[in-house]
């Protein structure tokens, strides 16, 4: 009788190692900074793709002119879509199980956003700067509208950009708090 308490007991510490609770607080977390991830995405694509300017010496500047635009526009698109399908299915009791469906979107998205917001960081910069020395000159003077229009949705963009730092971070902690960490050699070697 008491071998077999003790063999449930290995059972149940066993299954709970399996299948680690995630604290409450945390999953609200995630929870929070996904959904946050949804409105900040859609603003940033509002902002780019209605941000266009006229100037009578210099002609139309819009978002289509320039490439890296459109790929934070992909990005946020892809961003939006993503955050709002997973908060839906961490909430779906046998998805939340698999922690590695969350884990490789979510470290992807990461950097995804990360190429994002630096290439849009050298565009901004180089609208508002220029560089001389390949003679591409400052392009905010004649088009001042569209620049600040701009460094607000890459503000935005880089808000997203924490989140999904952020969640990354969350998911990585979900996925590998399923194994044990790796021992010791030297404590092995003692016992």
């Amino acid at each position: 009788m008491g071998d077999n308490s003790t063999r449930e007991g290995e059972r149940s510490s066993y299954s709970s190692k399996q299948q680690p609770q995630v604290p409450m607080s945390l999953k609200l977390i995630d929870t929070c900074l996904r959904l946050s991830v949804v409105p900040l995405s859609v603003a940033t694509i509002w902002l780019t793709v209605t941000n266009h300017q006229s100037n009578p010496d210099y002609g139309n500047l819009d978002y289509n002119s320039i490439m890296g635009l459109k790929y934070m526009v992909g990005v946020s698109a892809v961003c939006a879509i993503y955050a709002l399908l997973s908060t839906i299915s961490s909430w779906v009791a046998c998805l939340v199980s698999k922690a590695w469906l969350f884990f490789v979107p979510d470290q992807v998205l990461a950097y995804l956003m990360t190429t994002s917001v630096a290439g849009a960081t050298e565009i901004v910069y180089l609208l508002n700067k220029g560089d001389k020395p390949v003679t591409w000159s400052e392009v905010c003077s004649s088009y001042p509208h569209f620049c600040s229009k701009l460094t607000i949705a890459l503000g935005l963009h880089v808000f997203v950009l924490l989140a999904f730092l952020f969640i990354s971070v969350i998911s990585a902690y979900r996925a590998f708090s399923l194994f044990d960490p790796p021992c010791d050699p030297q404590t092995n070697n003692n016992a």
